[in-house]
């Protein structure tokens, strides 16, 4: 296996230097308290040697480098087994958010075309029922039986223990390493090519940009990050909770985690960071936290910094499926930025990572096949964002009219082709270079008077002690948007108190020339947000909710 060109190139090297140290921890029995016991545990070593096995038995079933094979296997010691095997082989993992609408679901694993499904058992009673992913002629199930397909994960593995392993697979850094599905929180999922060179690069500028070193334990509550733990050197402790609820999570079991075994890092959504904050208790001994899926509100942030060690460090990179990390900012230097986040200047997500060149382009809804400096705006100026460096990616899977959307093709001064990346994002750069994030490209309202945009606009407002969070919408025809604030009230604050609340959001707004030109406010039960994050609010739901109340 090519030590430089795959994810799980490290874990022979890991496994023979540390063969004992505990890789993954994940929640098993739980005790008369409620709270998980962590009794499934693997080692380096078995790691190492099992997912070695699993690797084998796959081949002998015909699942190979280049085999497209969905995994749809909850956070266990199963799920990293199977991953580490999978990209062991050569395979090309297909990974979709499970909690996604069954329809766009479906949709995804038909444009897959997988040639082989592993999941649990209820997975493979979808997949019978609902039609999923008929292309897969290997059919693997997780449970003891193997019901509705050809064997269990279990026989796999033990088949390959007795069988002579094949030769690892010598992944190039061009091969096919995983199709990874957005969350669709913006549109219809697409299937994003992950090639080797992409994840390695990630694990790199990942570990520079926040100093991650080995020996480290970490508590990595979206679980594909858990798979970067092996190659950083780092234990994962799985979280107990449902990953694709990270705004449910018990945070009680949480703490329990990050106490009994020392956690020092920790990653989550803006959900998760809210329920940690809410909750108070200080996070004794972490000392990195890392926040990404949507802007992290400002009283999170703040209140984080008071719970954490004084020399812990609260990052929130800025980035997508397509391309991590872009940006990074730490939350000392943010809550710097917050008086001018709540005036309107958007949200400042930080400096470019090494050797990331993130640049502003103007707006523009139509594909652009390739880069010219005209396409610049000039410091200061809203524009598209754009980033190229090593981890981005080229293409999304059997979606051609989307991958010319979505990227820019350049030659470089040393006659090299790149690809750019435009992110859907708008914002600008600042005199010291830093990224000022003002909303999804698709999300700006296009008014008589100009573009509003919505992290220029909903910060604003979200200044009121009663507001738990607004969302910019506009209903109409592009050019003539009548500009609506959907408001969500605080937890507790009675209907009844709605009509005051708008009216000093009225005068919230005539202070600034921007949101002075809302002049219709609506107040929402609950907005809809994404499943991956529980962050992003669905403004494409809140705008046709609003335009049958205004129109």
């Amino acid at each position: 296996m090519s030590e430089d060109c795959n994810i799980a190139a490290a874990l022979p090297r890991l496994a023979a230097a540390q063969p004992d140290r505990i890789a993954m921890r994940c929640p098993g029995t739980r005790g008369a308290d409620g709270l998980a016991r962590y009794d499934l545990t693997l080692t380096y070593a078995e790691l190492e040697s099992r997912s070695n096995a699993i690797a084998a038995g796959l081949a002998l079933r015909g699942i190979v480098q280049g085999t497209r094979t969905v995994v749809m296997v909850r956070p266990s010691p199963e799920f990293f087994l199977l991953m580490f095997a999978l990209f062991k082989a050569g395979a090309v993992p297909v990974l979709v958010d499970p909690g996604i609408d069954r329809r766009a679901l479906k949709q995804c694993l038909g444009e897959a075309q997988p040639q082989a499904f592993i999941g649990i058992p209820l997975a493979h009673v979808a997949r019978v029922l609902l039609g999923w992913a008929r292309s897969a002629r290997i059919r693997i199930t997780t449970g003891r039986r193997a019901w509705w397909s050809e064997a269990t994960l279990a026989q796999v593995e033990r088949d390959g223990a007795a069988a002579a392993p094949p030769p690892q697979a010598r992944t190039g850094p061009d091969d096919i390493a995983a199709i990874l599905f957005t969350s669709g929180s913006t549109g219809v999922p697409k299937g994003v090519v992950y090639r080797h060179r992409h994840f390695v690069a990630q694990i790199g500028m990942l570990g520079e940009a926040f100093g991650i070193a080995p020996g480290g334990v970490d508590l990595p509550t979206f679980p594909p990050f858990a798979l970067f733990d092996p190659a950083l050197g780092l234990t994962s402790v799985i979280p107990d909770m449902d990953p694709t609820r990270p705004a449910r999570a018990d945070p009680r079991k949480l703490h329990d985690a990050i106490t009994r075994f020392g956690v020092d890092q920790l990653f989550g959504s803006p959900a998760l960071m809210g329920v940690l904050a809410a909750h108070g208790m200080p996070l004794e001994g972490v000392k990195r936290v890392m926040s990404a899926g949507a802007p992290v509100p400002p009283e999170t942030v703040a209140r984080l910094r008071e719970l954490l060690p004084d020399d812990a460090q609260l990052w929130t990179p800025y980035g997508a499926t397509e391309c991590l990390p872009v940006a990074v900012i730490e939350g000392r230097e943010l809550q710097a930025t917050r008086t001018a986040t709540e005036r309107g200047a958007g949200t400042c997500v930080g400096r470019a990572v090494a050797p990331n060149e993130v640049r502003i382009i103007g707006i523009d809804d139509a594909p652009i096949a390739q880069w010219s400096d005209g396409l610049l705006v000039d410091a200061g100026v809203i524009g598209e964002i754009t980033v190229a460096g090593p981890t981005v990616t080229d293409s999304y899977f059997n979606r051609d009219a989307a991958t010319r959307l979505a990227k820019i093709g350049e030659r470089g001064a040393d006659g090299e082709e790149r690809v750019v990346h435009r992110m859907g994002d708008v914002g600008y750069l600042d005199g010291e270079g830093r990224l000022w994030f003002c909303g999804r490209k698709s999300h700006r309202v296009e008014t008589a008077q100009g573009p509003l945009y919505t992290e220029q606009v909903e910060p604003v407002f979200n200044t009121h002690p009663q507001v738990r969070r607004t969302a910019l919408v506009g209903v109409g025809t592009a050019g003539m948007q009548l500009p609506v604030l959907c408001v969500e009230l605080a937890e507790g604050v009675p209907r009844g108190e709605w009509r005051r609340i708008e009216g000093e959001l009225r005068g919230i707004g005539a202070a600034f020339a921007h949101t002075a030109r809302i002049g219709r406010f609506l107040r929402h039960p609950g907005f809809p947000v994404d499943i991956r994050h529980n962050a992003k609010i669905g403004r494409e739901k809140l705008a046709l909710w609003a335009s049958k109340r205004v129109l």
